[in-house]
């Protein structure tokens, strides 16, 4: 069974090849490019975990994080961030929003899906 995944974030390049990481580990993947649009997404189709960039236009990670762990539609859904925010300071910030984990950029393109589910399976009960 495959995992589906919202991938939020704006950087088409970036957007490319965690697409393509992410499908090489058996990910159906989902591409949105603000938070916006990945909270809009997310309430029509429920992933099965979402990846959200830290800065973004519209709506940043951490206040799209708030949102969706805010509606019980969607809070149980794994959130990890995508960022390149890798002080303790923000990593701590995101654990405080809920999110499950948390992957630094420049990420490693052959071990991004696998930590994912990493991460996923860490949080699941």
């Amino acid at each position: 069974m495959s995992l589906t995944v919202v991938l939020a974030e704006d950087d088409p390049d970036i957007q490319l090849v965690a697409r393509l990481s992410l499908k090489r580990s058996g990910f159906v993947v989902r591409v949105v490019g603000n938070g916006r649009e990945a909270l809009d997404a997310i309430c029509q189709d429920p992933p099965d975990v979402i990846l959200l960039d830290w800065m973004m236009p519209e709506l940043d990670g951490p206040e799209t994080c708030r949102q969706l762990k805010a509606n019980p539609a969607t809070a149980g859904i794994p959130v990890i961030f995508l960022t390149a925010k890798s002080q303790e300071v923000e990593i701590q910030r995101c654990l405080s929003l809920g999110a499950a984990g948390y992957v630094t950029k420049p990420f490693d393109a052959l071990s991004l899906g696998q930590q994912v589910k990493d991460i996923v399976a860490a949080k699941t009960p």
